[in-house]
C-alpha cells in the first residue's frame, strides 16, 4: 500500500508535502525565490480547483493543494501567466520592482517601471512600439493592469524563447519551469525538492491551467508510490495530470 505523503493540516508547500525515508528537504536562502515557494500559503486541504469563473474545474482528482493567488473572472491568468504572477509578486513583495519584466512573443520586452510611467505598447502584428500614453501609476491596483497585458502577449513561447534552459537534474533549482512551447503549449514550476544521501532527488511541481483556474500542487499519476513526488530525467517522458512532455527541457527566470 502506498505511503502517504500529505499532511492535510500543512498550510504551506513544505508543510503540506512530507518527505519519503531518507530524504531532506532543500534548504533555501531567506528571501529567496525558493524559499517564497516553499512557504506559499495553501488553501485547507480539499479546497477544489476552480476556474476562472467561478465554478469547478471538470476534473478535481489530480491536485493535493491549492496555492492562495486569486483567479481573475477575466480569464488571462492561464498556465504561464499564472506562474509569471508567481515570479512578478515575488519581485515586488521583495521591493526588486525594477526587475519585473517579461518578453511578448514577438521577443519585445516589457517591464513594469516603464508601464508604471505611463508607457504603453502599440502591436501591429509582429511589430511592438512603445510610447507614453498614460498618467504615471505605481500602486498596485496599476501592477494587476500591467499583468493583463503580459498575460494577452506572452507565454510558453515567450518563456521559452527568452529564458536560460537547465540542462542538469543535478543543477535543478526550485523556481526551475519545465516548459512545453508552442498554442497550445503547457509550463509546471517546481517548488519543493528533496534529496538522499546517494544524490537521488525528488520533487513537487506546482501549475496554472486552461482555462485560467486555481494554481495548483498536481500528483504523479505514474508512480504512486512516491506521489505528489517526481523524479525526473533529462530530456525524458513525463506524465502528469490531463498532460504530459515528451521531454523535459527546463528554464529558469533570469
Amino acid at each position: 500500500m502506498p505511503i502517504n505523503y500529505i499532511n492535510e493540516a500543512g498550510l504551506t508547500v513544505s508543510n503540506r508535502i512530507k518527505l519519503p525515508k531518507g530524504y531532506t528537504r532543500t534548504t533555501t536562502e531567506v528571501n529567496s525565490f525558493a524559499s517564497y515557494l516553499q512557504d506559499y500559503i495553501l488553501k485547507p486541504f480539499g479546497a477544489p480547483v476552480i476556474n476562472y469563473d467561478g465554478n469547478p474545474y471538470i476534473y478535481q482528482s489530480g491536485h493535493v493543494g491549492i496555492l492562495e493567488i486569486p483567479v481573475p473572472s477575466n480569464g488571462l491568468q492561464q498556465c504561464a501567466d499564472a506562474l509569471m504572477r508567481i515570479r512578478a509578486e515575488y519581485l515586488w513583495d521583495n521591493n526588486r520592482k525594477g526587475e519585473i519584466g517579461f518578453n511578448f512573443t514577438s521577443g519585445h520586452y516589457c517591464n513594469w517601471s516603464k508601464y508604471a510611467e505611463g508607457y504603453r505598447p502599440k502591436v501591429n502584428g509582429n511589430k511592438v512600439t512603445f510610447k507614453k500614453r498614460a498618467a504615471a501609476n505605481y500602486t498596485k491596483q496599476n501592477f494587476y493592469k500591467y499583468l493583463n497585458l503580459i498575460y494577452t502577449y506572452s507565454g510558453t513561447q515567450s518563456l521559452f524563447d527568452e529564458l536560460p534552459p537547465v540542462n542538469a537534474i543535478s543543477k535543478l533549482q526550485i523556481g526551475d519551469m519545465l516548459i512545453k512551447p508552442g498554442s497550445p503549449g503547457h509550463v509546471i514550476m517546481i517548488v519543493d525538492i528533496a534529496e538522499n544521501r546517494d544524490g537521488n532527488r525528488l520533487f513537487i511541481f506546482a501549475q496554472g491551467n486552461t482555462p485560467a483556474q486555481s494554481v495548483h500542487i498536481i500528483k504523479n499519476p505514474n508512480d504512486t508510490s512516491i506521489s505528489p513526488w517526481f523524479e525526473l530525467e533529462m530530456n525524458g517522458f513525463l506524465e502528469i495530470p490531463t498532460y504530459y512532455f515528451n521531454d523535459s527541457q527546463f528554464m529558469r527566470f533570469k
